[in-house]
């Protein structure tokens, strides 16, 4: 199927791009597009103008501040980050989840930025960014304002980002010993169940991916683990993984992804406290 319609304007900065989403009440941020026109083709998503920012370099830096946490540009590519220096041996969870998103393709032109914003319910990045407890940047006409991953993923395909903001940069703390757990639907790449685990300055953070309509803090399993460390802890903290809103379909129901987390939420955990 054919998408309607549409403009398309390509942005040579993000202030034009703001500018272009302000013109336009209708207009949609084009990235890398591997979310964005699957929707359109199916006619899912139909808007009438397309802002093309996959060229602004501005977009696309990676930086370690003197704090040793991690600045990334939203429009840098998954093989971008992937093979960039600042990855090798930290910030594990994310590094992970990136390199289980589809396929060579797809890592080529998808943009970490564009899945956060997108913040489908079964992308891998989201939990990790959670779990990390990083920090989304956004700029808008009113300027440039900081969200914790805690509050940006709203519902499904539903961020805490404005309709006229463009989100410019994920910050994400370092010193945090993380792992990311994956079962993929064998047909979409997807994860049908993803779990990411952290050990931060504030204590454990888990997250899961996929198993519900939006990535989703394991709070409960935080509050169980408490400051204990090893593998009966580990147990019992993961069979309190909650009533959550759990997704289900003709692939996989809502029992076996609450399962499934549980599952993934141990090996995660394992990983990161040697229990």
């Amino acid at each position: 199927m054919y998408p309607r319609q549409f403009e398309y304007v390509r942005a040579n900065s993000v202030d034009e791009a703001i500018q272009a989403l302000q013109s336009n009440e209708d207009a949609k941020i084009l990235a890398g597009g591997h979310s964005l026109l699957p929707a359109m083709k199916l006619r899912l998503a139909s808007p009438a103008v397309l802002v093309d920012i996959s060229k602004l370099a501005e977009l696309k830096n990676v930086l370690v501040d003197r704090g040793s946490s991690l600045r990334i540009g939203a429009g840098a590519t998954y093989d971008e980050l992937l093979r960039n220096g600042s990855f090798n041996g930290s910030y594990t969870a994310l590094s992970e989840a990136m390199s289980k998103v589809g396929d060579v393709q797809v890592r080529n032109l998808g943009t970490l930025g564009g899945s956060v914003a997108h913040a489908d319910p079964a992308a891998d990045a989201p939990a990790a960014l959670l779990a990390l407890n990083a920090t989304l940047v956004a700029r808008g006409p009113n300027g440039e304002r900081e969200i914790s991953a805690d509050d940006f993923f709203v519902d499904i395909l539903t961020t805490a980002l404005e309709p006229d903001e463009v989100l410019t940069e994920i910050r994400v703390p370092g010193g945090s010993k993380s792992a990311y757990e994956k079962f993929a639907h064998p047909a979409s790449g997807y994860a049908v169940c993803g779990v990411a685990a952290a050990v931060t300055d504030g204590g454990v953070r888990v997250a899961v991916t996929g198993a519900t309509f939006k990535a989703t803090r394991l709070t409960a399993v935080e509050q169980a683990l408490g400051s204990s460390r090893d593998a009966a802890a580990i147990e019992q903290a993961v069979a309190q993984v909650g009533d959550q809103d759990w997704a289900g379909d003709h692939f996989a129901s809502a029992e076996y992804r609450a399962h499934l987390t549980k599952v993934l939420a141990k090996r995660a955990l394992t990983r990161v406290l040697g229990g």
